[in-house]
């Protein structure tokens, strides 16, 4: 599994709008082949900051997948407009998991 993170800085008077917009938009993303699921967090201490995470089965179910579909002019399209600055946008693979099972600590390896 590999997690999309990016950031997001939006113009703080358009976070209302943002959000609707961005409800519009999950779809676009939703029905690509190899993607599992994702958020969105919006900061506490700076309002207007939010973090997109995306988990994808594949880096190339995001880079190709959806970036080079016919659904990314649309996602563009609502949300690219409220960014200031353009997103960082970056790639991550598991390393270790640790959960806490019956009092103890697991941990798995990627």
């Amino acid at each position: 599994m590999i997690l999309e993170v990016a950031h997001l800085d939006v113009i703080p008077e358009k976070t209302r709008e943002f959000e609707h917009a961005f409800q519009q938009a999950a779809p676009w993303i939703a029905a690509t082949d190899g993607y599992i699921c994702h958020e969105l967090r919006r900061c506490i201490e700076t309002p207007q900051r939010y973090v997109l995470l995306v988990q994808w089965e594949t880096l190339e179910a995001h880079t190709i997948g959806f970036r080079q579909s016919e659904r990314y002019p649309e996602w563009k399209k609502l949300l690219h407009h409220f960014y200031d600055p353009f997103p960082l946008v970056e790639h991550y693979e598991p390393v270790f998991r640790f959960e806490r099972e019956n009092s103890q600590l697991k941990v798995t390896n990627g």
